[in-house]
């Protein structure tokens, strides 16, 4: 495929999977959040033989048992986040870096941890190579977060944790907002907003049912994106 053919995809992806899903979910209806999901290239992060599949709305290996999100969860995920021009966001499942350039299109920088280590070697490449220069990605365990550049205004778990991590609600800014899957997997797993607020105290909204990989820790795969 060319470059147009490429991008009628990506706008069919929009229109049709995150602003007028057909299936009855929420739409994705944030402005700033459809124009992040139309600029971002997704097949550039996929394997070559997977990138006529890109802007299918289902997810598609990307190695190490990992897999890129289908873009409607990204897009609503990212939605749920509240972003503004001049946050800081930190993203736990870096994975292939898709939805860390999608959250760089909004955000003032975007700080991202993946424990798979040749993943994150190879999301640095590709979001380099698309010129995103508001990204830090490291390898590592991100249950702990980032305590070096914390606080964060909003944090993304793109991977499923049976509880919410304590260390990522230290790190989270009062007014600030969490957004991650809760839940064993095989089990019926929980999207959740997180609200911290001025007090230091937090109340937890649970979405939808979803279906995320594990967070795990100590050099174990589980992170996907």
């Amino acid at each position: 495929m060319d470059d147009t053919e490429y991008s009628v995809l990506r706008e069919r992806m929009v229109t049709e999977q995150l602003a007028r899903p057909a299936d009855g979910r929420p739409p994705v209806v944030d402005a700033r959040v459809l124009q992040a999901m139309r600029s971002v290239e997704r097949h550039l992060f996929v394997p070559e033989n997977m990138q006529a599949s890109a802007y299918q709305d289902r997810p598609l290996p990307i190695g190490y048992g990992q897999t890129i999100s289908q873009p409607y969860i990204v897009g609503f995920m990212t939605q749920l986040l509240k972003l503004e021009p001049d946050h800081t966001v930190l993203e736990i499942g870096a994975g292939c870096g898709y939805q860390t350039a999608v959250l760089a299109e909004l955000v003032r920088a975007v700080f991202s941890i993946e424990i798979v280590e040749p993943l994150a070697r190879a999301a640095r490449r590709t979001l380099q190579a698309a010129g995103y220069d508001n990204i830090t990605l490291t390898a590592g365990d991100g249950y702990a977060g980032w305590a070096e550049y914390a606080p964060f205004d909003r944090i993304i778990v793109t991977a499923a944790p049976d509880h919410v991590p304590p260390p990522l609600l230290e790190q989270l800014k009062p007014g600030g907002r969490l957004v991650l899957p809760v839940g064993r997997q095989g089990w019926t797993q929980q999207l959740m907003v997180v609200t911290k607020h001025a007090d230091d105290t937090t109340s937890t909204e649970e979405v939808m049912a979803v279906g995320f990989v594990p967070l795990t820790r100590d050099g174990q795969q589980g992170s996907g994106r």
